[in-house]
């Protein structure tokens, strides 16, 4: 068949399955060179548009399908959810270009059941392009893991956490995190962190706080997603959610009920002015290979607010965050984990929850409310 072509379909169960879908084939045989470089992976099928994708998961197991969006027969956005239809355990990553046109359709993708979005090399060729496979090897590995069967593991120990915020029943499993007693002072400041899967886990934790009431807060976000994509972030956050959401800006004040995306390449920062507290954006070098990142945030706020800080871990690949959950956690604030069984990648979370810095690991659809109860709704 034209456009299609299939390699060791027959994969061991500790293998993860990819497939790849893009018209371009040399971008496919660029991909598909770097993964066959790793005995983790079997490049099960490489295939040039999303109708052929469609027909190919229909017959043959898969586990992380690497999809284009501008395709012909079918684009990207169109194949997502006929894709999970026919292979509802696939993990979808989409493969974006760096414009305003891309990241606003990356984000819809990601609405509509995509995990991921890994932004196009500029060229096939050169350091751009062998940064670009080895952070989608990065992605793939991690995203890829959640088909195998798992052990026992902390995540799925967990905690009981009582009525009120001032009170938790630790487990009573021995692997279980040493849980923290929650803070009793008002917080002043809402912080949250995510990576892979965490837009649509804003989505949600922010729409259910929306119905619940806007928080006195101000909500500060870090996220990682590159340049321009953090913008349109922000917009699909405002439309979808109905908080007002934009990206911080150097002199920006924290205004209550306000949600600040921290910009792609920049780590959001802060300093305390007559005025309030106001944003400085940073170019310094990366943290836990990203930014922005989450932990020179969490830092920051703390130099300001002290204990009156709640850290919100959303689902992520790495540790970014952990430490400092737990500079918040030693001044005397809250840190919320989302728990491993609601979360797409258990890494970030996961960290954070293992250093101890944790005085709630919950599940997703029950963050807004312990949220809206310790901020004091």
């Amino acid at each position: 068949m034209s456009g299609i072509s299939k390699v060791g379909v027959t994969a061991a169960s500790s293998v993860i399955r990819v497939l790849l879908v893009d018209d371009s084939a040399v971008a496919r045989g660029m991909v598909a060179r770097a993964l066959q470089g790793n005995a983790s992976f079997s490049v099960v099928g490489s295939i040039s548009n999303g109708q052929m994708a469609v027909d190919f998961v229909s017959r043959n197991p898969v586990d992380v399908i690497v999809l284009d969006l501008e395709m012909p027969v079918m684009d990207g956005l169109t194949a997502i959810p006929k894709l999970l239809e026919k292979a509802p355990h696939a993990k979808i990553i989409v493969v974006s270009a760096l414009t305003t046109s891309g990241a606003d359709v990356s984000l819809k993708c990601l609405r509509a059941g995509a995990l991921d979005v890994i932004a196009k090399p500029s060229s096939v060729a050169g350091g751009s392009a062998a940064t670009f496979a080895q952070d989608l090897i990065e992605r793939i590995s991690a995203l890829g893991q959640t088909h195998r069967p798992r052990s026992a593991t902390l995540g799925s120990a967990k905690p009981t956490v009582s009525a009120t915020t001032t009170s938790v029943v630790k487990p009573a499993h021995s692997d279980a995190p040493n849980l923290r007693r929650p803070s009793t002072l008002m917080p002043d400041v809402i912080a949250i962190g995510s990576s892979t899967g965490g837009p649509q886990a804003l989505f949600s934790m922010l729409g259910d706080l929306k119905k619940i009431g806007t928080p006195r807060q101000p909500i500060v976000i870090t996220q990682h997603m590159p340049a321009t994509f953090t913008a349109i972030l922000a917009t699909h956050i405002s439309n979808l959610t109905g908080f007002q959401a934009a990206e911080g800006k150097t002199g920006d004040l924290l205004t209550p009920g306000r949600i600040y995306i921290a910009p792609g390449d920049f780590h959001m920062l802060f300093e305390k002015k007559p005025g309030g507290v106001s944003i400085v954006l940073n170019e310094g070098p990366k943290e836990n290979f990203c930014r922005p990142a989450v932990d020179p945030m969490f830092r920051s706020l703390v130099d300001i607010y002290g204990g009156k800080v709640l850290a919100v871990v959303l689902t992520g690949m790495g540790s970014d965050g952990a430490k400092g959950s737990a500079a918040v956690a030693d001044k005397g604030g809250t840190v919320i984990a989302q728990d491993e069984t609601s979360s797409v990648v258990w890494g970030m979370p996961g960290a954070t929850a293992k250093i101890g810095a944790c005085s709630f690991i919950l599940p997703l659809d029950q963050i807004a409310s312990s949220v809206s109860r310790l901020a004091g709704k």
